[in-house]
């Protein structure tokens, strides 16, 4: 896909790596349709005047249905569709298995997991109707092997697996690839509040012994989108830390 005038929709891309993604794509000369549960600031949007592109702030839960239905619907009405989107919102809440209520467990999935449901159903008639468009789902390594204190992100996580490789099937057909990317320890607000110490342990799982970028993250997404034969796969951004032999 030639990602120049395609119109490319983030969820929650208002920091860390969404917002990566979203300056990667106007850099490709995509339009962007940033996304936040709060309002989109007039200084968030200012940081894209120079690309050229329209940009487009539209607030909402993704969580609610109806919610990620009108935010789809406002994309389309503004800039005429939806070509690539790109599912980053989602939520921690870390607690031990015996401490994590069942409150704790939904509140995280009903972010992370049913909220990419609500936003794939939203955008995939229009984009099953136009025989093209690509799906970009943010799991994480962590729903690939899963972590200590994270049952509930660990299970949403990998339920986006699950969900990114049964779309994928269904929607093949009618041009809609639809991947998967799992970040491993990526640069953001929450790793620099992570005490030195702690970052040295993690750092210790990972073979390439630095910390990823989300500007890394970001390049991995512009390629997916930019395939045109690659779907159902899920590519793993973490300097090797699940790799396998």
């Amino acid at each position: 896909m030639e990602l120049s005038n395609k119109n490319v929709f983030i969820t929650g891309s208002t920091r860390g790596i969404g917002l990566a993604i979203a300056h990667k794509f106007a850099k490709q000369g995509a339009n962007i349709i940033l996304n936040g549960r709060s309002a989109i600031s007039d200084e968030l949007l200012a940081q894209f005047a120079g690309y050229g592109v329209k940009v487009v702030a539209i607030s909402g839960d993704v969580s609610d249905s109806a919610d990620a239905k009108r935010m789809i619907d406002e994309a389309i009405a503004s800039l005429g569709s939806v070509d690539v989107l790109v599912n980053n919102a989602g939520i921690t809440n870390d607690k031990l298995m015996l401490k994590m209520t069942e409150e704790d467990f939904e509140k995280v999935l009903k972010i992370n997991l049913t909220g990419t449901f609500n936003m794939i159903q939203a955008v995939l008639k229009p984009m099953s109707k136009a025989r093209q468009g690509a799906i970009i789902n943010m799991s994480s390594v962590v729903g690939l092997m899963g972590n200590v204190g994270q049952a509930n992100y660990a299970a949403s996580k990998a339920g986006l697996l699950g969900l990114t490789k049964s779309v994928a099937r269904e929607v093949a057909g009618r041009n809609v690839r639809v991947n998967a990317i799992a970040p491993g320890f990526i640069e953001s607000d929450m790793t620099d509040a992570i005490p030195e110490k702690a970052k040295e342990s993690m750092l210790g799982q990972v073979p390439m012994k630095r910390i990823g970028q989300a500007e890394e993250v970001a390049d991995v997404a512009i390629f997916l989108a930019g395939q045109e034969y690659i779907t159902g796969q899920v590519i793993a951004i973490d300097g090797g830390m699940t790799m396998q032999g």
